[in-house]
């Protein structure tokens, strides 16, 4: 695959957030962009038009993660307050607060049927909550990672989270089995592969690792970015075909998934970017920077 359809011509700017966005995400049909940061709020886009929806404020720390469901029609967020926020995302209201990290929730994601949401604490756990259920008591804690927790990814039936303890694991819901694949170097992002056949994790020795996640072999490397210090997302192209990144130099990379061959950087923000996410359809990304920006790149 060439470079030809990737997205690197700025097609908007949304501004808005007052200090650092830490993370900005596509909704699941490509159509809205949640975002989140240091000013303790979670904005809703259109990033198509430019256009800043609405704000949910509750939070009393900075906001470091968002998740919406499938439906659009609730939201989930975490950050330095220790709590995570279960929201109805048309009338911003908080349905729901659980409580039970001992320390900052770096990520949340909801399972599939948006009736679970799993959260990944600097306390070195993983919690899961019921969303449909009154009690704001985890249903399952995961706290066997030697390290603060920083990204977690659900399938169907796995669970599966990175640490700065170094390793990926993977834990099976049904039969309450653990594998861990350990990298070597502290973990602060992990994404799947659109076939489900990878994981992509992001490494603070500026290094991204594709895994298999039938064997955990290591599959290939992609270098060039700088990334020792900051939590940076990055991600798959909607085909598979690159890996995207950002640097803590404000570039943005990419990368040919086979090779691993830098196929294009670009100058994108004043500063690190924290956040990357590919459109579910199009040839379309955003970015999200300490910057306070987030860009909207097309082909």
């Amino acid at each position: 695959m060439g470079s030809e359809n990737l997205p690197r011509k700025e097609a908007n700017v949304l501004r808005g957030h007052e200090g650092a966005v830490l993370a900005a995400r596509f909704n699941s049909n490509g159509e809205y962009v949640l975002s989140c940061g240091k000013d303790r709020t979670i904005r809703l886009w259109n990033p198509h038009r430019g256009l800043h929806i609405k704000t949910y404020k509750s939070h009393g720390r900075e906001v470091r993660d968002v998740h919406v469901t499938g439906d659009n029609s609730k939201l989930t967020s975490c950050g330095g307050d220790r709590q995570v926020f279960y929201w109805d995302v048309a009338t911003g209201r908080v349905i729901r607060k659980f409580r039970g990290h001992d320390s900052e929730v770096n990520a949340v994601k909801f399972n599939e049927y948006a009736s679970v949401v799993v959260s990944a604490g600097y306390d070195r756990s993983l919690r899961a909550w019921d969303c449909r259920s009154q009690s704001t008591e985890p249903i399952q804690i995961i706290d066997s990672f030697a390290d603060s927790v920083m990204s977690v990814c659900l399938t169907k039936t796995e669970i599966i989270a990175g640490s700065v303890d170094g390793t990926v694991r993977t834990f099976d819901i049904r039969i309450g089995r653990e594998i861990s694949d350990d990298l070597g170097h502290p973990v602060n992002c992990i994404s799947l592969s659109n076939d489900g056949n990878c994981v992509l994790a992001n490494c603070l020795d500026s290094t991204l690792r594709l895994l298999d996640r039938s064997t955990g072999e290591s599959l290939q490397e992609y270098k060039g970015h700088t990334c020792k210090s900051f939590k940076m997302d990055s991600c798959l192209t909607n085909s598979d075909a690159h890996v995207a990144g950002g640097s803590e130099d404000g570039y943005i990379y990419f990368w040919d998934l086979v090779d691993a061959q830098v196929v294009s950087s670009f100058r994108a923000h004043s500063s690190v970017v924290t956040s990357v996410s590919y459109h579910p359809k199009d040839d379309c990304m955003i970015s999200a920077s300490v910057d306070g920006l987030i860009r909207v790149w097309k082909a």
